[in-house]
């Protein structure tokens, strides 16, 4: 008989970490920040001791949560000034665990391939991923009613963005909301075209769903971050499509 495969035991561990509640706090506050954050920035945003803080981060690096690096502290910041300080990042390991074993990203490596080399398929891929995305963009909207401030519409989207595991992120100068996590980029690796078209057509979608305040744009360098973006402006006239990504 052969043996039932089961979920890797390291990620197993890794995850079970996080449920302690300021471990996982602790985690969330470092992988959303844009920069590393020190152990006394994590201490103050959390409310509890810089030992305490210190020790939650240390276990989620072993665990492979998180990754650390060391900077100079600038002079002249007390205790310390000058000396390496110890700063957390989100890690680049990637963490999955599915009960019962399920290998989904096998089957869209499978459909990639096939519409790569099918005439016409990444635009038959766009086209759907654009009336999902206008969908999404609708559900947001009825779920903050009619004539909603940008503000609420905007909190509300951030909300969606979140649970479609875009980690989406504010850049209140620029206008922008950057999605700072492209949730298929192990399948972007190797079909970006197919992967981003997908994902831009769907962003856009979201807009024009949205119908106003808020338009889908290309990312201007999206190294390391998604390949979509929010742009915030004046409310759109009625039926206007987005700008095409």
């Amino acid at each position: 008989m052969d043996q039932a495969t089961s979920p890797d035991p390291d990620a197993i561990e890794a995850i079970a970490l996080l449920g302690e509640p300021n471990r996982r706090k602790l985690h969330a506050y470092a992988t959303s920040s844009p920069r590393p954050v020190s152990r006394d920035e994590a201490a103050e945003a959390l409310g509890i001791s810089r030992e305490l803080a210190a020790h939650h981060l240390d276990r989620l690096v072993e665990g492979g949560l998180l990754a650390t690096e060391w900077r100079p502290r600038d002079p002249g910041q007390g205790p310390g000034a000058g000396r390496p300080a110890k700063l957390y990042r989100r890690a680049p390991r990637e963490l999955a665990v599915s009960l019962p074993d399920r290998r989904y990203e096998a089957a869209a490596r499978a459909f990639a391939a096939a519409l790569v080399a099918s005439p016409g398929g990444p635009d038959l891929v766009a086209h759907g991923a654009a009336a999902r995305g206008e969908a999404f963009g609708a559900a947001v909207r009825r779920r903050v009613g009619r004539r909603p401030s940008r503000s609420r519409l905007l909190t509300t989207l951030l909300e969606a963005l979140r649970g479609a595991g875009y980690e989406p992120r504010v850049e209140p100068k620029a206008g922008v909301v950057s999605l700072t996590n492209c949730p298929f980029d192990r399948l972007a690796t190797d079909y970006r075209d197919l992967t981003c078209g997908m994902n831009r057509a769907w962003a856009e979608g979201v807009g024009e769903g949205i119908g106003g305040h808020i338009v889908a744009a290309a990312a201007v360098d999206p190294v390391g971050r998604c390949c979509a973006e929010f742009h915030l402006g004046p409310e759109r006239t009625r039926g206007r499509r987005a700008p095409t990504l």
